[in-house]
């Protein structure tokens, strides 16, 4: 008995040493206020606080693959920390100059080759799976779960169901919702970013980075938090026959992405901090891959012209506007006189399903040759599946006219296919050094550090749905900054001319005017990122207001540091852009009126040129008046603004 004993004592001792004790570790982001937890038994969890309060609760990550594995379960094999202190210098500038990168990470390494790596900076916390197998791998689902605290508000656009289409086909252009966590309904399918506010404490902004050969998230409720879902991979397509044809996912797979097994995987991101935080942050950027275009010296940011939300509606011109030589030599003209680098012709030059079928009345050499010796480039629109099947001969085509910029519009997806088409034709025009903006796109999530020529793009609910519709209201152009525009950069074509209140506003095809005043429209080129910025207003209502317009022509697109002065989410937002030794100090405002003080002290020594437009005495009842003045100024003073309700207001200072 004494025998038996000691045998089954010993026996026990072993397995208790043989369980993998649980794993845990706490890491704080440099400035020590953001605080990540990080621990794995059976599957991997994390945590994230602010301050000491909790912003989100244990959350499981986890990537389930077609063969039965499951990455992230169980304990990782080893773990270990650094501290980074970088400077990223961006090959583009349109920021900020100088990016700090500076944040603390943890890798936790698997033994089966894969490992999961978390980021922690002063503004947010980041993770992604990383694998280093030697085969293909098929992901059949990934788990991507939120278990946010204290049930927050959510700002989030919604995928809007169509007959037509799949439940993930989208043009990514929806207002914004909001609702407390626990009262979304668990049907509703959300793009990212989203916005979360907590009830206390810091927002927090969750989307996702480096996003390449693998599907976007889509964000949906659960439970008390929110979780990812992924589009399945497109095994048959279908092209519908329309204005602007497109091809739509027939039927999907039950996998998500079939990729290499030696990569890295998208980060999700949580970009977390104060309503002044969170337009100036550059965390998406950070996170994203590095340029891949080699030099990218030729990719010139500038302001350009469009025509399409008009429908080209002239007047005072002695031709017949339409798309048309006169008309677009027209556009070239103003261009040259108001400062803009370019024009673009958007859609309608050729025919949409042949890009060397030009449209008759258009002699395209005749206009190149007229732009060149104005000093204007031309830009060129295209239709998505068309480039796609004519992409080579027509950047051939593209390159002989001497456009470096081109639009292609109408993906409307985000699965791992489509993701795909995005880097291949970033990839086709760096070589033929053609910048390119993607419309009917989905948000930026760092695509253009990866690729410095892919300058901008939409996946926004801009100044084309004044059109057709009272969705782009100053409540919503007021949100953007805060929740959109922290993926990257957006192509909203600001700069409508005719302007109106709530109660004014009908949207009319040809005769198209914005919500909110004048000032509004043009605090856009200065609030929002866009390194090619788009005026889309009526140039022969242009004309007769030079003033107004050498003004906006005289702002910059790209900046070397940005600085938001003063914002509350939802309300107002004031941001500072540096070019040289000048500022602009633009301010956007909700559908109330505002009165703010701006301190000035973020300038330089000496007095400066402060040139101020602002909303006029009458704004609020008819909101196109708009009033000059001009004052020096010092960085010990401060400037008082009065915003209209739906205003807007822009501030030059030049260093005397």
């Amino acid at each position: 008995m004494r025998h038996l004993l000691i045998v089954l004592l010993v026996s026990y001792s072993l397995s208790v040493m043989a369980a993998p004790r649980p794993f845990q570790r706490i890491l704080s982001s440099p400035n020590g206020r953001l605080t990540l937890t990080v621990s794995a038994s059976d599957s991997v969890r994390f945590s994230v606080s602010s301050a000491g309060q909790t912003l989100v609760n244990p959350s499981v990550i986890a990537m389930i693959l077609a063969d039965g594995r499951t990455l992230g379960n169980g304990v990782p094999q080893r773990s270990r920390v650094q501290s980074v202190r970088d400077s990223i210098l961006p090959p583009v500038v349109t920021k900020r100059r100088v990016i700090r990168d500076r944040y603390k990470e943890l890798v936790l390494e698997f033994r089966d080759k894969h490992a999961l790596e978390f980021r922690v900076y002063d503004d947010g916390v980041a993770y992604r799976f990383r694998t280093d197998f030697t085969d293909s791998i098929t992901v059949r689902s990934e788990t991507a779960r939120f278990a946010f605290a204290n049930n927050p508000t959510v700002y989030y656009p919604a995928v809007q169901p169509r007959p037509e289409v799949d439940r993930f086909h989208t043009s990514f252009e929806e207002p914004y919702q909001i609702r407390s966590l626990s009262q979304l309904p668990d049907s509703v399918l959300c793009f990212s970013p989203v916005l979360l506010a907590p009830p206390t404490g810091p927002r927090i902004v969750l989307t996702e980075s480096d996003l390449l050969d693998y599907p976007g998230m889509f964000l949906a409720r659960q439970g008390n938090g929110l979780t990812g879902v992924f589009a399945p991979y497109p095994l048959t397509e279908k092209r519908i026959e329309a204005e602007y044809s497109q091809v739509v996912v027939a039927n999907r797979a039950d996998f998500i992405a079939r990729t290499t097994g030696k990569r890295t995987f998208p980060w999700r991101v949580l970009v977390i901090g104060s309503d002044r935080d969170l337009p100036a942050s550059d965390m998406v950027y950070r996170l994203a891959t590095p340029n891949r275009i080699g030099d990218a010296s030729w990719v010139k940011p500038g302001k350009c012209t469009d025509e399409w939300i008009t429908n080209i509606n002239l007047f005072n011109v002695p031709f017949r506007a339409g798309v048309n030589t006169e008309t677009y030599k027209y556009y070239v003209d103003f261009a040259k006189r108001f400062g803009f680098d370019r024009i673009l012709l958007d859609a309608g030059w050729s025919d949409n399903n042949d890009l060397f079928k030009i449209t008759p009345g258009m002699n395209i050499p005749e206009l190149v040759a007229y732009a060149h010796s104005q000093g204007v480039k031309l830009s060129m629109w295209t239709l998505a599946a068309t480039l796609d099947r004519q992409l080579e001969p027509a950047l051939k085509q593209f390159q002989s006219w001497g456009v470096d910029f081109i639009m292609t519009d109408f993906m409307d997806r985000d699965d791992q296919k489509m993701v795909n088409f995005y880097t291949r034709v970033a990839e086709a025009c760096a070589r033929a050094k053609i910048m390119i903006m993607y419309h009917g796109a989905y948000k930026p999530a760092g695509f253009e550090r990866t690729y410095p020529n892919a300058i901008t793009r939409e996946g926004v609910l801009g100044s084309e749905y004044n059109i057709w519709s009272n969705k782009a209201t100053p409540d919503h152009d007021v949100l953007l900054p805060f929740i959109r525009m922290v993926s990257g950069p957006m192509d909203y074509e600001p700069g409508l001319l005719s302007n109106a209140t709530k109660e004014q506003f009908k949207p009319i095809s040809g005769q198209v005017m914005s919500q909110g005043t004048r000032c509004h429209q043009l605090a856009m080129f200065v609030v929002y990122d866009s390194p090619i910025s788009i005026f889309s207003g009526n140039p022969s209502q242009a004309l007769l207001e030079p003033r107004f317009m050498e003004f906006l022509g005289s702002v910059s697109s790209a900046f070397d540091e940005t600085k938001v002065l003063d914002a509350q989410l939802g309300q107002y937002i004031v941001t500072a852009r540096q070019k040289g030794n000048d500022w602009y100090i633009g301010g956007l405002g909700n559908w109330s009126a505002h009165d703010l003080k701006l301190s000035l002290d973020f300038l330089g020594d000496g007095a400066f040129e402060a040139v101020s437009c602002t909303d006029g005495p009458n704004a609020d009842r008819n909101p196109v008046d708009y009033q000059f003045s001009t004052k020096t100024v010092t960085r010990t003073e401060s400037l008082p603004v009065h915003l209209a309700p739906g205003g807007g207001f822009l501030i030059r200072l030049r260093k005397k």
